[in-house]
């Protein structure tokens, strides 16, 4: 029950889910949190990260209510913890807008993806990894506005950010390509 232990825990619980056990992700998730708010109570910034994280997990379960539950909480926290402009509340933000989209809430995921890419431009400056995740949802929400011209602005965007940082093989370089080749073939 001690706060190391959470961090381990949620590590772990981070791992699983980058290995597709989701269930077991959510399960490593909920101790960490259990061993936080315990040791924290219930709005400190550790606690955060594990809602974060929960949030994150049911996103991917499919479980969207339950996931814009934990992150708007999440976010709630890391403002009150740190102010409106941390880069906590950048990825706090950037979540949810994720969900949003995931929703169908086009404007919504608009709104809080654009105020994520607003904090990270000023926390990292404009040319940081952060910064290009920002920009690809952005890309995505404004695909599925109809606007391809935007989309590919903004794909493109992050695609030459993620150059600057990763190897041309990694798997998220050819994950914007093909959000770009996507976008291209419909034209």
């Amino acid at each position: 029950d001690h706060p190391n232990v959470a961090i381990r825990v949620n590590n772990l619980g981070s791992v699983l889910q980058d290995l597709g056990d989701l269930a077991g992700a959510k399960t490593y998730y909920e101790r960490a949190l259990k061993i936080d708010e315990a040791n924290f109570g219930a709005d400190h910034p550790n606690v955060a990260r594990d809602v974060n994280n929960l949030g994150s997990v049911l996103q991917d379960l499919g479980d969207l209510a339950g996931a814009k539950t934990y992150l708007e909480r999440a976010l709630k926290i890391d403002e009150a913890s740190f102010g409106p402009d941390h880069p906590n509340v950048a990825r706090d933000v950037n979540n949810l807008g994720s969900v949003l989209q995931d929703l169908g809430d086009l404007a919504g995921a608009k709104t809080y993806l654009e105020r994520a890419l607003k904090i990270r431009e000023k926390s990292f400056g404009k040319e940081h990894p952060d910064v290009a995740s920002s920009l690809w949802w952005l890309g995505v929400v404004a695909q599925n506005q109809g606007n391809k011209i935007l989309a590919k602005d903004y794909y493109e965007q992050a695609l030459t950010i993620y150059q600057k940082f990763l190897p041309s093989n990694h798997a998220t370089i050819k994950e914007v390509k093909g959000f770009l080749q996507a976008l291209e073939e419909k034209e």
